[in-house]
């Protein structure tokens, strides 16, 4: 069973990783020390049962929250294929917050472009048109990035976009990213790449910029250094940056 930080709601935890479809528990994924989903589970793991104790996020409109979740489903209008399923979902009277976090992700290959023909048949309304463009300039292959998960980033706003109507909310995708200067393995990670990846975290939101999905990101630095500035939430902090290290 994963070692999760003291004062953490483990069984609701435990729960919410196993309905997703990531198999982060079982796999073992989620006990490697460069894992992003134990650094998300474990940082707002300790609202699930206290909401009303998670501050607004760095940057982010949203309001008081009512509601947090790990491992949240924002379907699509339509019942098929895969879905997008957020790290955490902040719920606010008046907004839907995704978080969708990264630690080493961005510093590794493999970013897929593939969009399937499912969103070229659904007419998002105009305040998506920013990111149909960028979903088109992406599909045909004349933006690329190397660092950033763009699509899936796309995706998540679509999905998060569908919930938020649903549940009459205004919506914001945030991208919770860091600047780890080594890997777990203690070989230095490439500033060059560091660079590059904080290049197109602001390229992407340039280009989305007055979109209905509101898009902001926020660097996990800025985040752990509001809440240790907490008296209530600076144990979680420590506890936090003893476990995950510099993020």
């Amino acid at each position: 069973m994963p070692d999760f930080l003291p004062d953490l709601p483990v069984d609701a935890l435990l729960a919410a990783l196993r309905r997703s479809p990531g198999n982060e528990v079982d796999s073992g994924k989620f006990a490697s020390p460069e894992s992003s989903s134990a650094l998300a589970v474990n940082a707002f793991g300790w609202f699930l049962e206290r909401p009303d104790a998670l501050p607004p996020l760095p940057g982010v409109p949203m309001g008081r929250p009512e509601a947090v979740e790990v491992e949240a489903e924002m379907r699509f209008p339509w019942s098929g294929g895969r879905h997008p399923w957020l790290d955490v979902a902040v719920t606010t009277a008046t907004t839907l917050v995704g978080v969708e976090s990264k630690r080493y992700e961005p510093f590794r290959p493999g970013k897929a472009v593939l969009f399937s023909e499912a969103y070229d048949s659904r007419d998002w309304g105009p305040g998506m048109a920013a990111y149909d463009r960028l979903r088109a300039e992406l599909s045909a292959g004349r933006l690329r990035y190397r660092h950033l998960d763009a699509v899936q980033l796309v995706k998540h706003a679509y999905g998060l976009r569908n919930q938020a109507r649903k549940r009459g909310r205004g919506a914001v995708l945030v991208y919770l990213h860091a600047a780890p200067e080594a890997w777990a393995s203690g070989k230095p990670v490439d500033p060059g790449a560091i660079r590059a990846h904080a290049a197109e975290v602001a390229d992407f939101a340039s280009r989305v910029k007055g979109a209905d999905v509101v898009f902001v990101p926020v660097r996990w630095a800025d985040l752990l250094a509001q809440w240790a500035g907490l008296p209530a939430l600076a144990a979680h902090v420590a506890a936090i940056r003893a476990r995950f290290g510099v993020v």
